[in-house]
Formats: C-alpha cells, sequence, structure tokens
C-alpha cells in the first residue's frame, strides 16, 4: 500500500483535550457540561477502576505486590485500604503507579483511537502528577482559589482543615498545574458562568479541531462533522 493510499485508508485522529484540575475545583461538573454538549468523554478514574476490575491482569499485580490484605471479601480491591498504604509509603505508591498506569495510558490510547468526534475530553485529575501533556493536543485546567478546595474538601469529606490540607499537598500545586495549561476555566461556584464558559471552550475546540485535521490533509477536514 502506498504512503497515499494508507493515509486514506487512516480514519482521522480526533482532537485530544486533556481536562484536569485540583480536588474539589469542579472537574466533573466540567466533564459533565461537556458531554450535554455531544462530546465524549474518557475519564481516566473509571478507567482506573476498569483496570483493577476482578480478574483482571491489574488486580492480580497488585495482589502479588501488596497481598491478600488489600483485597475485599468478596475477591475484589479494597480501595479504601490500599489508599491508606501508598498514603503513607512514597515506594509502596511508586510501586502501585507503576502497575497501573500504564494499563491505564493503554486502555486511554484505544478509547481515544475508536473515538469518531471532532475532539475528545481526557478526564486525567493527575495529568501534572504524570508527567503532563503525554499526546495531548491541548490542556484544560479547571481552577479555583486554595481556600474554596479546602473548604469544599472539608465539606465533602467530613475531615477538618489539617487533613484537607494535607490532601492537597499530595497533590500537585496549584502553580504546576497551571503551568501546564493552554485554558484555564476558574470555577467559583456559579454554575451559569461556568456553563457559558464551557460553551465558548466547545465553539474554540470545534474550530481548534476542525484546522487540525485539515492541517494533516485536506480528505481529513471532510471527516469532521459537528
Amino acid at each position: 500500500m502506498s504512503a497515499s493510499q494508507h493515509a486514506a485508508a487512516t480514519p482521522p485522529r480526533g482532537y485530544r483535550v486533556g481536562l484536569t484540575g485540583g480536588i474539589a475545583s469542579g472537574k466533573s461538573t466540567v466533564a459533565e457540561l461537556f458531554a450535554k454538549l455531544g462530546v465524549p468523554i474518557i475519564d481516566s478514574d473509571l478507567i482506573a477502576r476498569e483496570v483493577v476490575a476482578p480478574g483482571s491482569a491489574g488486580l492480580a499485580a497488585i495482589r502479588r505486590r501488596f497481598g491478600d490484605d488489600v483485597l475485599a471479601t468478596d475477591g475484589s480491591l479494597d480501595r479504601r485500604r490500599l489508599r491508606k498504604l501508598v498514603f503513607a509509603d512514597p515506594a509502596a505508591r511508586a510501586d502501585l503507579e507503576a502497575i497501573t498506569h500504564p494499563l491505564i495510558r493503554e486502555r486511554m490510547r484505544q478509547l481515544n483511537e475508536s473515538v469518531r468526534a471532532p475532539y475528545v475530553i481526557n478526564a486525567i485529575p493527575l495529568l501534572a502528577e504524570g508527567g503532563g501533556r503525554r499526546d495531548l493536543d491541548r490542556v484544560l485546567v479547571v481552577d479555583c482559589p486554595e481556600a474554596l478546595q479546602i473548604s469544599r474538601v472539608m465539606a465533602r469529606d467530613q475531615i477538618d482543615e489539617g487533613a484537607a490540607r494535607a490532601v492537597l499537598a499530595a497533590q500537585a500545586s496549584r502553580a504546576a498545574r497551571l503551568a501546564i495549561a493552554d485554558d484555564v476555566l476558574v470555577n467559583e461556584g456559579d454554575l451559569a458562568a461556568l456553563k457559558a464558559a464551557v460553551q465558548t471552550l466547545h465553539a474554540r475546540y470545534l474550530v481548534l479541531a476542525v484546522a487540525a485535521a485539515a492541517s494533516v490533509g485536506g480528505g481529513c477536514a471532510g471527516a469532521i462533522t459537528q
């Protein structure tokens, strides 16, 4: 097959937008707003559960590394117990990430390649912690003041301020997330403003997606539809 025939036979790659943000910033709400506009969402948190489901290679590897103590009575992963274990031990956390991150990345790659849409949202809460952009075309960071994050975490998890600050400290800093951002969506709790901002970004991403497809080749641009 010639190079031109191969290009014609290859479906266009969708434009990939990474969605990230600190804990309690409102990432899930933003993802839901994009989904309501018909944008496919690939959620790394859901995939993280999928790759360690009962019977999976991921769960078997975790069991070999951490033992039966991290399994629930039904044989599934006791995520709370495992989270407590790795939170207190950086080496254990590194071992867990070495098991799960490649599995998550591979599954996300498969899903991205299967999407046929102008663009797709990759919701990755720990994008800054995991090395940044990877194969994303653009990064959207949902941001809010740290004081608001802390109050939201305290209310959501029923914990005190010290515990909430410890949770924030375990993540990448706000500055680190903003450093990888192409777009920043500030979420201070006004849902109407959030919806309007998402609609503006949606229009922008459609334009960028069409431009990116056109730059690959004239035939790809025609395959992009809204």
